[in-house]
């Protein structure tokens, strides 16, 4: 069960209006029922009328609720809820079954971490996958394979999966990790991009190299949409270089997503700020290649 708590200071308010206002909410019969419940004793209970009447609402509004998509209260699945100390009644939000289940059912996104991805990427599931697309099969069976083979303790290369825009690309590769942090897996999706560019801001700070390690040496990695950065020589070589040859030579499963084919990408490895360069271009596929198998989603747009 989880709980938030709120401390309450009670401002000094004169006794007679403190007495008229709890009388007057005691004319509620159902109210005056919930009261001797709780066996607060009115000297106390007419100090936190409101408040009370607030808890007893909520909690009638939790007695009806069939799912937290219904949920009337102030804070979703949690419900305002008293206990009574000697001299005073402390609140806390108090989370409901619904809340407990999905906590529970959620628990293993601890082990998934985003930078710089949709937050509904986190809720992929495998059952939520379409497959009224013939396009989609050979992706959902290396999936279906990749998890079975993984969780026998057997090494195996990732995914490069190039393709069109919105086609679904991280949702499924998000899905296989989410599977799989249910074992405990932990993994990372990376936008790229913005990695580059936030990795290049932090250079001097002194959680630069914590945060290029985690991303070195975690079990699972995603480098989502590569090929759609701003390429210069230091985020080819000195960041996405390292890492590649790090988790090739650890055999680390690597993934990765992108609009450009392979071959494409290669073209844009070679081309950065200073200039051409085919050799260092063609470093680096080579070691996606030796990471990954190459697999293409042409589909419709889902995102519309």
């Amino acid at each position: 069960m989880k709980e938030i708590t709120q401390i309450v200071t009670l401002k000094e308010e004169d006794e007679t209006n403190l007495k008229i206002n709890y009388k007057k909410a005691l004319e509620d019969s159902t109210f005056k029922e919930w009261i001797q419940t709780y066996s607060i004793p009115s000297s106390l209970a007419m100090k936190y009328t409101s408040r009370l009447q607030e808890a007893k609402e909520e909690q009638a509004h939790c007695k009806n609720c069939k799912s937290l998509l219904e949920c009337k209260n102030k804070i979703q699945g949690f419900c305002y809820t008293p206990k009574v100390n000697k001299e005073t009644i402390d609140f806390s939000y108090v989370s409901c079954r619904y809340e407990n289940r999905f906590l529970e059912d959620t628990k293993y996104q601890q082990y998934v971490t985003l930078f710089d991805i949709p937050k509904e990427i986190k809720n992929a599931s495998l059952k939520e996958i379409y497959t009224d697309d013939k396009n989609r099969l050979p992706i959902i069976k290396f999936i279906k394979k990749f998890i079975d083979e993984y969780k026998k303790g057997n090494k195996q290369k990732g995914l490069y999966l190039s393709g069109s825009f919105g086609s679904g690309k991280t949702y499924l590769l998000a899905a296989l990790f989410n599977e799989l942090a249910k074992q405990k897996v932990n993994s990372i999706i990376v936008y790229f991009p913005e990695f580059l560019r936030k990795l290049k801001s932090s250079f001097n700070e002194n959680n630069y190299e914590e945060r290029f390690d985690l991303i070195k040496k975690v079990d699972l990695l995603l480098i989502d949409d590569i090929g759609a950065e701003n390429l210069t020589p230091w985020g080819r070589d000195e960041v996405l270089g390292v890492i590649l040859q790090y988790r090739m030579d650890e055999n680390l499963p690597t993934f990765f997503t992108s609009n450009l084919t392979i071959e494409e990408l290669e073209k844009h490895l070679s081309c950065t700020s200073s200039g051409i360069d085919k050799v260092k271009a063609r470093r680096i596929v080579e070691r996606i290649k030796q990471l990954t198998i190459p697999l293409e989603l042409v589909s419709k747009n889902r995102r519309k």
